[in-house]
């Protein structure tokens, strides 16, 4: 088996967890390659098995934008903070490695969202897409079209259009219903609309949404997973759609979902006989 190991380098242990775990998948005779900075030959990539990451979820949406057309199981290893995706924590890291390379997983497919707007085309999406009005210092007007019907106008900060990947993402922070993650469905979640009745919304994911940005005087920004930007001038639609590009996440069988939900999550439920 060939593991391509993607440290994130603005986390102190991560370069050198990444060479503990090489010399770990080696002598379980199987090979590591660490790339830094993400910096990786599409046609070494290409090769390999498996990618590991060794950051948070961050860390794993960055490697997809990095490396979009290369459809390869993602491991995440949390080095980082709250980390829904990245399963192996590293107080359990040698012995779900052990795990991970005796075959105890599932690769899941998550939903991909893609876009369309002005002069680009097939931005995309694992966690969600959203306009905000950035540095404008107001609310802004957005009106909401899915399938070509009119939905509604929310004046708020902004809208996000998220996955189930990303619903315990910043969508969560807005208000947002956790989704579980093999749904075929996206939230409409308005950012601290003017309207205390606007609510988030669950459609499924295979409706067209149209986002038009209709306040005049500045411009929004559209942003994918949080870090690609682009602008969106009064007028302007941004359309958005499920892609049929498929996100693949390796899954542990030792790790369950809504375990992790109420462990990262810190609910205080306690079960009772």
């Amino acid at each position: 088996m060939k593991i391509a190991l993607f440290p994130n380098m603005a986390i102190q242990q991560s370069k050198a967890l990444a060479i503990s775990i090489k010399e770990f998948l080696e002598a379980q005779k199987h090979q590591g390659f660490i790339f830094e900075d993400f910096k990786a030959p599409h046609g070494d990539l290409k090769k390999m098995d498996f990618l590991m990451t060794l950051g948070g979820d961050g860390t794993i949406l960055k490697l997809k934008h990095h490396y979009p057309d290369v459809d390869i199981p993602i491991l995440g290893v949390n080095v980082g903070h709250l980390g829904f995706m990245a399963d192996i924590q590293t107080s359990d890291i040698y012995p779900s490695l052990q795990e991970f390379l005796e075959g105890k997983f599932t690769v899941q497919e998550r939903l991909i969202l893609e876009s369309t707007h002005s002069d680009h085309p097939g931005e995309f999406a694992c966690n969600d897409i959203i306009i905000h009005r950035g540095a404008f210092p107001a609310i802004v007007q957005i009106a909401v079209h899915v399938d070509g019907s009119y939905f509604n106008t929310f004046e708020a900060d902004g809208i996000i259009i998220s996955t189930p990947n990303g619903s315990t993402a910043y969508s969560l922070a807005a208000g947002g219903p956790i989704l579980s993650p093999e749904m075929d469905a996206v939230v409409i979640t308005p950012i601290c609309p003017h309207t205390i009745s606007n609510r988030p919304l669950v459609i499924s994911a295979s409706h067209e949404i149209k986002l038009q940005y209709l306040t005049p005087e500045s411009k929004v920004e559209v942003r994918f997973d949080g870090s690609w930007v682009l602008p969106l001038s009064s007028g302007e639609s941004c359309i958005i759609k499920k892609s049929k590009r498929k996100f693949k996440l390796v899954k542990l069988n030792r790790c369950e979902y809504y375990a992790t939900l109420r462990t990262k999550l810190n609910w205080q439920g306690r079960l009772r006989y």
